[in-house]
């Protein structure tokens, strides 16, 4: 902090904090404190390529919470605020750390349900198998469609985990359509526009907050080619190619190349209609580039997860993707997964679905 000018008197409150060290065994940020670990926390975020407009993270200081429903109301408050009526902002909620330990127990605020029908198959998205599972044993009934929003699952310390549901006029919701023609409109798809990961900790300063709840802006392809384009996810690339009457056969091996294509632009368009903010991929990649020499311009070097950061979709067209000194050395303060014991409880339930239910810090 100090060699960026963040502390003025950095030996001063260097003092401060070893003597609350040396008194409690730990120590407490500041707001102005919490507020800038955040913000370099998510520029140290080695998995995340929009890292960029990491200086305009918002961050509300929520350490003073300590009870699920007003946890879950900060949260709301949060949601609202970043969401924005589709003009997205980058925000964080910073809980308190220490014991009992508070816990959100989904991999983002928003989610959509997975269930597993008799016959094996699975309506909705097959990554949430596990939370939905967690949801039903704790009395959440879903209305059994394929973008059902799960509730926010919190557990303070050892206590029993508890139920909180957005009203679903809080989540904004994007349908799918394509820009040129209503046929893949038809197939009903949609997605939430704010990407909100809630299941890491943040590590600051030694301090472990494991209730940081923090959300940003979508990259395109994140819902296109992964959430609903990946076969272990929704799958639905042949339901787009039949939708837009693709040639299928032998003939053609790209159809799910050019399904994929034409489901990408559909997410975009879907999103501008709408008037949600969102970026593709090769904007994104292009701003990861500026945000590198920005940081070399600071003296410091911009560290990266290349699997990570490469999209998924014209991969060799972001010029990262040829890049090989880049390097994955995680840095401190960061952002870092956490197990969920309730998760693996339900993940190994005998369905073969089941998949992890991370997603990455971004």
């Amino acid at each position: 902090m100090n060699h960026e000018g963040f502390l003025p008197d950095a030996e001063t409150r260097l003092t401060q904090v070893r003597a609350e060290i040396a008194c409690s065994g730990t120590w407490s940020p500041t707001t102005e404190e919490a507020i800038f670990g955040a913000r370099v926390a998510w520029r140290n975020s080695v998995r995340c390529v929009g890292r960029m407009f990491w200086p305009s993270l918002k961050v509300f200081d929520a350490r003073d919470l300590s009870a699920p429903g007003e946890i879950f109301e900060a949260i709301r408050v949060h949601v609202s605020w970043s969401t924005n009526g589709g003009d997205l902002r980058p925000a964080l909620t910073l809980f308190r750390p220490g014991e009992p330990r508070i816990r959100i127990l989904n991999a983002q605020l928003i989610l959509y349900a997975g269930y597993v029908r008799q016959d094996g198959s699975v309506l909705g998205d097959p990554k949430n198998i596990p939370i939905t599972r967690l949801a039903q044993r704790l009395g959440w009934r879903g209305e059994g469609t394929a973008f059902d929003p799960l509730p926010v699952i919190i557990r303070i310390g050892d206590a029993p985990p508890t139920l909180h549901e957005f009203p679903r006029s809080e989540i904004l919701e994007v349908p799918i359509r394509h820009p040129d023609t209503d046929r893949l409109d038809r197939l009903g798809l949609r997605w939430f526009a704010l990407p909100a990961v809630s299941g890491m900790a943040l590590d600051m300063g030694g301090v472990q907050f494991t209730a940081a709840p923090s959300s940003g802006v979508y990259q395109g392809t994140e819902i296109g080619s992964v959430n609903l384009g990946d076969p272990r996810r929704y799958n639905k690339l042949a339901t787009v190619a039949d939708a837009l009457g693709l040639d299928v056969g032998r003939s053609n091996p790209l159809w799910r190349d050019q399904a994929m294509v034409e489901l990408n632009r559909a997410v975009l368009h879907g999103f501008a209609e709408a008037g949600v903010r969102i970026m593709d991929h090769h904007a994104l990649s292009e701003s990861f580039e500026k945000f590198r020499r920005r940081e070399g311009a600071a003296g410091r070097e911009a560290h990266g997860h290349w699997p990570w950061l490469v999209p998924p979709l014209s991969s060799n067209l972001a010029a990262h993707w040829h890049d090989p000194t880049l390097k994955k050395i995680i840095l401190k303060p960061g952002y870092f997964y956490q197990s969920v014991p309730e998760l693996d409880e339900a993940a190994s339930a005998g369905c073969p679905h089941a998949a992890s239910a991370t997603e990455p810090a971004c």
